[in-house]
């Protein structure tokens, strides 16, 4: 029987720029809430906000963490970021490289 994979979220964050999206993300890591931040610039995002359709440029972090470490990450994410609402979304990584999702639980306090 295989060994199990170690659970791990993929964490989406959009954020208005790079320096912040770069700050943030290095303050993450740092902290050991994440494991890695992947930044993608040039995200186009096209949402309602305050009964308008507003456009706007942003760039999309992807964040490597634990469930455990979750609640955490959420809290100071809410704390760093300039948005009044951010988007933080969490989804569960169904399979991976079981030595990448091992890295990721190593990586992050509380583990």
């Amino acid at each position: 029987m295989p060994e199990e994979s170690p659970a791990v979220l993929l964490v989406f964050c959009t954020f208005p720029d790079e320096t912040v999206a770069r700050s943030v993300a290095t303050t993450l890591v740092e902290e050991q809430l994440v494991a890695c931040v992947n930044l993608n610039p040039a995200v186009s995002s096209i949402y309602r906000w305050e009964g308008k359709v507003e456009t706007a440029g942003e760039v999309l972090a992807l964040m490597k963490t634990t469930p455990a470490t979750y609640d955490a990450l959420e809290a100071r994410l809410q704390t760093l970021h300039p948005y009044d609402v951010p988007e933080i979304l969490a989804v569960p990584v169904e399979r991976g490289l079981p030595g990448y999702l091992r890295w990721v639980e190593e990586s992050v306090r509380g583990q």
